[in-house]
């Protein structure tokens, strides 16, 4: 199963759902598109294939990576 995050206009990453490998080379355009959920879509894995790292609920997308924000208190 391939994974894609969904990230917002500030590339947060607001969730993390799972694609068919059948449609894994288009996952973008079958989640936002034949899915109807729109948005910004960026594959993840748990092994770092793809973002460097696997992308978790609020996360950042930098272009090339997923990053977790520090903690500032």
């Amino acid at each position: 199963m391939a994974h894609f995050a969904e990230i917002d206009s500030d590339n947060k990453v607001l969730r993390v759902l799972v694609v068919d490998n059948s449609q894994e080379d288009r996952g973008q355009e079958f989640l936002a598109n034949d899915l109807g959920l729109g948005g910004t879509w960026i594959q993840t894995s748990y092994n770092a294939n793809f973002g460097g790292k696997y992308a978790g609920i609020g996360d950042i997308w930098d272009g090339t990576n997923f990053t977790t924000p520090e903690v500032t208190e």
